[in-house]
């Protein structure tokens, strides 16, 4: 295994010299929340009728850091193609984030997220189609970095019934808000931060890190390569419903920084939420379709000039042209009691192109919970376990055998298919107010759809500061 003390060492510096800077971005009386990978309300309890409702925050600044170690030992992997993760290897991935939100008028909220990223995922986000860390992304670099993922504007249109607090936190102002409302975003985000959202794993910073539990699989979402664009959102909550849209803008080339410019290239998503109580015990269901129409490679032409010229073109530029892809996803949670909640995320893709902007899935299922420390005297704790299985359509598995390269996985050749089966659980312990530590553990089983590679064991340390 590769002796990476030095680098590493130098990341902790970076790390520590940070946080003066994040500790100083709280401010002062300010209410603070479990941390947070996207923004969204955070309802809490109602305040007693005999007392007025929280006044709305004006401003507020959070901050995080997070640095990532993972590593992999050895395993069986007799080829190798351009794609392929390779055995006894450990990489590592900080970032920094700053929120910093006004209130410019009754109910709208203006948000800044700049950034400073560094550092790659294993065989730089390679080799494994749910792919083992959320904190890595597709464009890695070895010196820091500075990006602006995220500059949106939140419009709360208040409709009445029970008022409840809102608390504050990244992304989000303290404050009030009414049952029913209607709910505006536009600007710059990750679609993630408004759709397929979950209680209990959507979060790389503070849960799992597997890129197929956090998110589903198969939500092939308008993204550049660090998971932003632009675009906007509108949701209608009513009762126990509500229901999302959006519209939001492509890469120009799949799996690119760059976005598209004009809409020319888009995508128009949609889903529906029920929340629910069992045994007075919190859920939702939620249920989301999208629509993408771009510029994309069918499978079917790539596997018919495999038939014409004897192999794939590495690039599918040749091959693309506008078409219209598609998906849809189930994603539920359940509290089950005070310290235990489960989750479950299904999806199902059209399986006839490439992958636009996520990631080779063209099914998937993801099982699993989350755990609070209380039953041990650990109550800021929580421990989670989650199991995925995803898989691929018959022209998807083709293109991989004819030589075919997708976004993350392509060995050079597929003899044997197979699914590709994961299981993840972590240990996430507050150190101290404000700082996390989380051992995480995954086993992957036929990587990238492989039987002849792997088991793949991957482990993981993750230090979180955030206030």
């Amino acid at each position: 295994m590769p002796n990476l003390t030095r680098p590493l060492a130098h990341r902790l510096f970076l790390f520590a010299l940070a946080c003066p800077l994040l500790w100083a971005g709280a401010p002062a009386g300010a209410q603070t929340a479990p941390p947070m990978a996207d923004g969204g309300a955070t309802p809490a309890a109602a305040p007693p009728a005999d007392q007025p409702a929280p006044k709305d925050q004006t401003y507020a600044l959070h901050a995080q850091g997070t640095l990532t170690t993972q590593g992999t030992p050895g395993f069986a992997a007799p080829y190798a193609g351009p794609n392929s993760l390779a055995p006894s290897q450990v990489k590592e991935t900080f970032d920094a984030t700053l929120y910093a939100g006004i209130r410019p008028w009754a109910g709208g909220e203006i948000w800044l997220n700049p950034e400073v990223d560094q550092g790659f995922g294993l065989s730089n986000t390679l080799g494994i189609a749910g792919f083992t860390s959320a904190e890595a992304y597709k464009v890695g670099k070895a010196t820091p970095y500075v990006k602006l993922p995220s500059l949106f504007l939140r419009q709360t249109i208040a409709l009445g019934g029970a008022s409840s607090a809102v608390e504050a936190a990244p992304n989000q102002l303290g404050g009030s808000q009414t049952a029913n409302r209607i709910v505006l975003t536009l600007g710059k985000f990750s679609v993630t931060q408004v759709f397929d959202t979950n209680a209990y794993a959507h979060d790389p910073r503070g849960d799992f890190l597997n890129w197929a539990v956090i998110d589903t699989g198969t939500f092939d979402y308008a993204a550049n390569a660090w998971g932003y664009t632009f675009g906007g959102a509108g949701e209608w909550y009513q009762g126990g419903w509500t229901l999302r849209a959006g519209l939001f803008d492509l890469s120009k080339v799949p799996n690119q920084p760059a976005l598209e410019t004009g809409f020319a290239q888009y995508q128009v998503n949609a889903e529906a939420e029920h929340r629910h109580s069992i045994g007075g015990h919190a859920g939702a269901l939620r249920l989301g379709v999208y629509v993408t129409r771009g510029r994309l490679a069918r499978l079917s032409d790539a596997l018919a000039f495999y038939q014409a010229n004897g192999f794939i073109p590495p690039d599918l530029a040749p091959l693309r042209r506008y078409t219209d892809k598609w998906g849809v996803q189930l994603n539920a949670e359940q509290e089950v009691s005070s310290a235990l909640g489960l989750f479950l995320r299904a999806g199902w893709g059209d399986g006839r192109h490439e992958a636009d902007d996520f990631t080779d899935i063209d099914r998937t299922l993801a099982l699993g919970g989350q755990l609070k420390g209380q039953g041990w005297g650990r109550t800021a704790d929580h421990v989670g376990l989650a199991a995925v299985v995803n898989g691929l359509s018959g022209l998807h598995r083709r293109f991989l055998a004819d030589g075919g390269l997708g976004t993350l996985v392509g060995d050079g050749q597929l003899p044997h298919y197979g699914a590709e089966w994961a299981l993840e659980a972590y240990y996430d312990w507050q150190v101290a107010r404000h700082v996390n530590l989380t051992a995480d553990a995954q086993r992957v089983t036929n990587p990238g759809y492989n039987p002849d590679r792997g088991p793949v064991n991957v482990f993981a340390l993750r230090l979180h500061l955030g206030v």
